[in-house]
């Protein structure tokens, strides 16, 4: 099954960096580095483990996980506000939505693995991955006190759940591991790709006053 690929731990380390730049641009101190950066590396998976029954959940059981978040968050503060500013390019925060998708990608896999493995439906196993994918970079937005990525119009929800269930379909139609983790993996991440370069999002519902 798609959970013996290991792309939990890689998925973490991105999204933390999502945090970290996300600290830098809010002007936090080192602890709010360390915090939003474990926040966005292990939200997501820790609601999936939660909902799923999982106990203990994933990073207390084993701690790797969060120290590598706290590892991410003190070299992006290290590297000063210069080099970060560097890191981020010419236009501001393209560095972040770019690791935003990667980790966004990573995670829609990992996560539907996970709940596969926990013996949950088909249907249920893509929205979980779903979830993994989409919860850690909300709870980094509410915390840093930006408007979440999901309430933008943005086509974001969306790109983690197309590639929950593309890896969830091969997966059921036969195909081996390695190629259903790879589909799922590369339609999430161009479909955030094409919003990102695009400016692609969603149709919102007009507001009233």
């Amino acid at each position: 099954m798609l959970q013996h690929i290991p792309f939990e731990a890689i998925g973490v380390a991105v999204f933390a960096l999502t945090g970290a730049l996300m600290a830098a641009r809010k002007g936090m101190d080192p602890f709010g580095f360390a915090l939003l950066a474990t926040l966005t590396g292990v939200g997501g998976g820790t609601v999936r483990d939660l909902l799923i029954g999982i106990r203990p959940v994933f990073w207390v059981g084993d701690p790797r996980d969060v120290l590598v978040c706290l590892v991410v968050a003190e070299v992006v503060f290290a590297l000063g506000p210069k080099r970060v500013a560097a890191l981020e390019g010419g236009r501001r925060g393209r560095v972040l939505l770019w690791a935003d998708a990667l980790g966004l990608a990573l995670f829609c896999i990992t996560g539907t693995a996970k709940a596969l493995a926990a013996g949950v439906p088909a249907l249920s196993a893509i929205a979980l991955g779903t979830i993994t994918a989409t919860f850690g970079g909300i709870i980094r937005d509410i915390f840093a006190g930006t408007t979440p990525l999901v309430l933008r119009q943005e086509i974001y929800v969306t790109a983690a759940a197309l590639g929950a269930a593309v890896a969830v379909t091969l997966q059921v139609i036969g195909i081996p591991l390695a190629w259903a983790a790879a589909a799922g993996f590369a339609a999430a991440f161009t479909l955030r790709a094409f919003a990102i370069l695009r400016g692609w999002s969603l149709p919102a519902f007009p507001t009233r006053e």
